[in-house]
């Protein structure tokens, strides 16, 4: 893909056109519906169909406004205490505030193996409590420290792209620049996996894809990787994302395999077009002007 997104650019409100901010991970670039009833065996109705379409092409884009996550730090009552900055975004769609807050949630909690149900408090109090046992195993342990940004990375019609980093020190383990990606449909109001937007007749094509490239990326990894990683690669729940040339799937590092580097896999619109879904498709990328 060449229209890759970059940090930092701000999204411009524009009805109609795609919107495009630039992600890296170390120095990778990464990027990266209808109504789902419509995907049935039932089509709907054309005057329906033409109403649904119209309905989310007139979805005014986003007005993003950045600002800090809505959540309190619990009383500090240790000598080091737990450094924790989540910067979320506010946008004039409510909906689309309560999935970014819970997405923020959903990725606090993967620092630490909660359980995914909590609401953001409750895993900024989850997180705090894990640092805090930490540093009662040993008393030079240091407080956990985590910075976690998000940012709008792509929005056209009803299709929003949310990208979270996080930095983060967790006793021994230092990470910087972990991605992670969500879609939702905002005509849906529904978060959208990548099972749900690939066609079921297409899921052995796609494998197919993915496991061509997942192989070239392995054997430009060192041997002690390659003896650990697995043969094929586990597609199916990886993060999912899109641009204006065709989606991608993003596996962070150690998601593959330990001490592993990250990987994106990307397809181009004619491999997007064969196996997405025909209305998804139409609507996220046809329509670019």
């Amino acid at each position: 893909m060449n229209n890759k997104i970059k940090p930092g650019l701000p999204i411009q409100p524009q009805a109609q056109a795609i919107t495009t901010a630039k992600i890296t991970h170390g120095s990778k670039a990464i990027l990266l519906s209808l109504l789902l009833t419509s995907l049935s065996a039932c089509s709907p109705a054309p005057e329906h169909q033409q109403q649904v379409e119209t309905t989310a092409s007139q979805l005014p884009a986003l007005v993003i406004q950045q600002q800090l996550a809505a959540y309190q730090l619990p009383a500090c009552k240790v000598k080091d205490c737990t450094e924790l900055k989540l910067q979320s975004i506010q946008t004039q769609d409510p909906w689309i505030n309560q999935w970014i807050e819970q997405q923020v949630a959903r990725v606090l909690e993967q620092q630490t193996g909660e359980k995914p149900t909590l609401t953001l408090q409750q895993a900024v109090d989850a997180y705090v409590k894990k640092s805090i046992a930490w540093q009662h195993e040993f008393n030079k342990n240091k407080a956990y420290q985590l910075n976690l940004s998000t940012q709008i990375a792509t929005q056209h019609h009803q299709y929003v792209l949310l990208n979270i980093s996080v930095d983060s020190q967790q006793g021994d383990t230092n990470v910087q620049e972990r991605q992670y990606f969500y879609v939702a449909d905002r005509a849906q109001q529904k978060n959208l996996t990548l099972l749900e937007v690939i066609q079921p007749k297409q899921h052995k094509a796609l494998n197919k894809m993915i496991q061509v490239k997942y192989r070239a990326w392995l054997q430009a990894q060192d041997s002690a990787l390659q003896s650990f990683a697995p043969k094929q690669l586990d597609w199916q729940q990886a993060n999912w994302f899109f641009d204006t040339e065709g989606i991608g799937l993003h596996f962070r590092a150690n998601d593959i395999s330990a001490n592993g580097a990250a990987l994106s896999i990307y397809l181009d619109k004619q491999q997007t077009q064969k196996v997405l879904q025909p209305a998804i498709f139409k609507q996220m990328f046809e329509a670019v002007s």
